[in-house]
């Protein structure tokens, strides 16, 4: 009979241990991408610095108004972030398909991107 007071604590007290850390998550993920769209390097490098998170490591789970970092670079003429982000990803990411079927490059050519610091970036990393 003790042990269920007792189970009841513990999962109470897990509940608000674990919260801040989707809320953190969460401004994280927010703050990245207000600094793709404003094509802020040195804080984007700075805020991924102070949380000791990778590029490659969580691009694929970032998605800025539902779009991919990448292509938030390209639709605020981020330039200099775009550049950065793309010689931070390997190769292979960067010719995976994103959500919609399409490539990056795909994508960046169907939407007038071909001359883009960012496509020839891109181009650089996977050979293309």
């Amino acid at each position: 009979m003790r042990l269920l007071p007792v189970a009841i604590a513990a999962l109470i007290a897990v509940s608000f241990v674990s919260a801040p850390a989707v809320a953190d998550t969460d401004q994280l993920v927010a703050n990245i991408c207000d600094y793709v769209k404003s094509n802020d390097k040195n804080r984007l490098r700075k805020k991924m610095k102070e949380n000791r998170v990778k590029l490659r490591n969580i691009y694929s789970g970032i998605s800025c108004d539902g779009s991919s970092l990448l292509r938030t670079a390209y639709k605020s003429n981020a330039n200099d972030v775009g550049e950065f982000i793309a010689k931070r990803m390997p190769s292979s990411d960067l010719s995976e398909p994103e959500a919609d079927g399409k490539t990056i490059l795909d994508w960046a050519s169907a939407n007038g991107h071909d001359a883009s610091v960012i496509t020839v970036a891109i181009k650089d990393r996977i050979g293309g």
